[in-house]
């Protein structure tokens, strides 16, 4: 057993897999060696056997809390909220002291939305295990997205002392304020050379650089560093560029008026609100100026139409989109699916009489949006290419956007998703309310009227006072929204102009207009 974690805490899944396997010879029902194959399972990407090794562990041993927590971490990141909430209801049942089980009830509590739940067990993990960079990050970035962001800045600040090369804590504390000179600068260029061989930690270096050069206005620099960030991240993803020309190709051949005119009836209900289009092109912005609505509650970027759909389409592909799954997607009974998805989604969805989802890759599933809920309102933001562009390759995203480490696949990307919502326009004309993210931008109040207005709602003046919301935000944005809306994003792609030039090419011979 001592041998199989540690093999696993050196990212050597095989060496643990094969250790597993020689515990389970030797006693098949111990729980812990069950517990060691669903983590392993898990660093492997093999969901079905995690699921199965931890249920293996409660069944042992009903009172085994970490796994109980395992087990609620992989529904709800799986979008399953009722039965990861039934496995929290089992830890708090057991009230686990345990700082690492503590901290993964925090990290599920998050993933449902529940940030200032999930802050008390960052808390308390902290408290049982002070000191400890993981526990402190999660709480640091649980504040983040609270807005608290001077006591965010502190704890990052306490990380970088305790353990100087913490590259995602350096990260961490970039994008928590604003730079005001270029001591924290220099003290990342000397963590480079010592991360030489660490690709994610070079990430998290140059992109945090980046930020604050352009904090500072020192634009060569922070693209030097925003393209050497975006070359390191670029060495540790697998993306299909190939495989999304082939998926988009099939969306737009599936799903057109006439499809539709022939689908059943969806769901009738009309609360749900998808804001939705690129990442980092203002939908959190927007988001907020709906839900600062007394009628509209955020429930954060929600996984669960698309989840809805592989449920109901049963396909095994575990990629988020595939040919395969829109093909049996299109024969779906569309009210089926919307229920699957009001269902999925009444955890989250608050009291109020509308709610917001704001996953930015559901325009991928417009379509089926409309026949699933033909009430539904759907807004999308629309900002100028070369902007969207830029402010996707100059982000370091999680494990989504994989396109957008590299200038010509970003500018293909988007030469795909416009098309896509041309063919959206076109064949479903009225049905989507575009939201310009500059005119919004540059004069609030006329865009806002008239968005709440589209929306089917009465005006509100605290739709005005978004950037005053105490509501929690998981995104990239969550540091902006606590501001006023501000142009300063506006044409930013022009300071770099001469370094872009492979993406605006693209661009240009595509007929995309830069801004």
């Amino acid at each position: 057993m001592r041998r199989g974690f540690e093999a696993l805490n050196k990212g050597d899944a095989q060496a643990a897999a094969k250790l597993c396997r020689e515990i389970l010879d030797k006693n098949p029902e111990l729980p812990q060696g069950h517990f060691l194959v669903g983590l392993v399972a898990m660093e492997t990407d093999d969901r079905p056997n995690a699921h199965r090794a931890f249920r293996t562990v409660v069944k042992l041993d009903p009172d085994n809390a970490a796994a109980w927590a395992q087990i609620a971490r992989l529904n709800a990141s799986e979008g399953r909220v009722v039965q990861a909430e039934k496995a929290l209801l089992e830890t708090r049942r057991l009230k686990p002291k345990d700082p690492a089980i503590l901290d993964t009830i925090g990290s599920v509590l998050t993933q449902m939305g529940e940030y200032e739940a999930a802050k008390a067990f960052f808390a308390r993990a902290n408290t049982a295990a002070p000191g400890t960079p993981q526990y402190m990050m999660n709480l640091a970035n649980n504040l983040v997205f609270l807005g608290e962001i001077d006591t965010a800045k502190a704890i990052f600040n306490d990380v970088i002392s305790s353990h100087p090369n913490s590259p995602q804590a350096h990260w961490g504390l970039a994008n928590a304020s604003r730079a005001a000179g270029s001591e924290h600068i220099g003290q990342m260029q000397g963590l480079l050379a010592r991360n030489r061989g660490n690709l994610r930690g070079q990430g998290f270096l140059h992109y945090a650089m980046g930020k604050e050069y352009e904090d500072l206005g020192e634009w060569p620099e922070a693209f030097t560093a925003f393209s050497a960030g975006a070359s390191a991240r670029r060495q540790t993803v697998e993306y299909d560029e190939a495989g999304e020309e082939t998926l988009f190709e099939v969306v737009t051949g599936l799903f057109n008026a006439k499809w539709l005119k022939k689908a059943p009836d969806g769901h009738p209900d009309p609360s749900p609100i998808f804001v939705l289009g690129q990442p980092r092109t203002g939908t959190t912005l927007i988001e907020r100026i709906i839900t600062s609505h007394s009628q509209v509650h955020s429930a954060g970027e929600l996984q669960q139409f698309g989840l809805s759909i592989r449920r109901l389409a049963q396909i095994p592909n575990p990629r988020r989109f595939s040919p395969e799954l829109f093909q049996a997607a299109a024969a779906l009974n569309p009210r089926q699916l919307g229920t699957a998805y009001l269902q999925s989604t009444q955890r989250m969805r608050g009291k109020t009489p509308r709610f917001v989802d704001k996953l930015p890759v559901n325009y991928m599933n417009i379509g089926l949006i409309l026949a699933a809920l033909p009430n539904a309102r759907i807004v999308h933001l629309v900002r100028g290419a070369m902007d969207a562009c830029f402010a996707s390759y100059k982000q370091l995203f999680a494990d989504a956007y994989l396109h957008s480490y590299d200038q010509q696949e970003m500018a293909r990307h988007h030469v795909r998703y416009r098309r896509l919502m041309g063919h959206w326009r076109r064949e479903f004309p009225g049905r989507i309310i575009n939201v310009s993210y500059e005119d919004t931008a540059r004069d609030v109040e006329p865009h806002a009227r008239g968005l709440i207005d589209a929306l089917g709602l009465p005006w509100e003046d605290a739709c005005l006072e978004f950037h005053t919301s105490s509501q929690g935000v998981a995104t990239a944005s969550a540091v902006q929204v606590r501001e006023p809306a501000h142009t300063r994003s506006i044409g930013r792609w022009r300071r770099y102009e001469n370094e872009l030039q492979p993406m605006v090419r693209i661009l240009e011979a595509a007929g995309v207009p830069l801004e």
